[in-house]
């Protein structure tokens, strides 16, 4: 069973990883629960300050991550719209075969909503576009960042009992 949830956490810490860029999965929330099933097997003590700072931490991420691009947004004179726009072009740039398509993506969805917001303006659509890509990229490094440190944190943990889940 511990070898099964060793596969399982890190399933779910490499997916946290993942989900800093998709806007569906909250990152380090995710790579956090990897280290949650880690220390539920039997070979790793548990230890609750360690995962309640961890959490913690995730949380405080996942509040911010609502936070920044709208501040990008707005400082750059955006709409909701353009925000709308990210997301749905961020989705579209992971789906598409296209080279560097989860950085275009954004930034399109962001003009063509800025743009359906205000047809007429394309200097500040464009201008408002950049603030909610500045703020998506911003946003996802952080997350990013965030989320490989936690597997960093479950890597190591494992590497430190590794003998007592081999050990038959």
């Amino acid at each position: 069973m511990d070898i099964f949830l060793l596969i399982l956490g890190f399933f779910f810490a490499v997916l946290g990883i993942i989900g800093s860029f998709l806007p569906v999965l909250p990152g380090p929330f995710t790579s956090w629960v990897g280290l949650l099933i880690l220390h539920l097997t039997k070979v790793i003590p548990q230890d609750w300050t360690f995962l309640g700072i961890t959490l913690a931490v995730a949380i405080v991420i996942w509040i911010i991550d609502y936070i920044i691009p709208a501040m990008g947004t707005k400082k750059f004179g955006g709409t909701k719209y353009g925000v709308i726009g990210t997301m749905l072009g961020l989705i579209i740039g992971i789906i598409a075969p296209i080279p560097f398509g989860i950085i275009i993506g954004p930034f399109v969805g962001a003009y063509v909503g800025e743009m359906i917001n205000d047809s007429k303006d394309s200097k500040r659509a464009l201008k408002a576009a950049f603030g909610s890509f500045l703020g998506f990229l911003t946003s996802a490094f952080m997350k990013f960042i965030a989320a490989v440190i936690f597997t960093g944190f479950y890597l190591s943990i494992f590497w430190e009992h590794k003998e007592a889940f081999f050990n038959f």
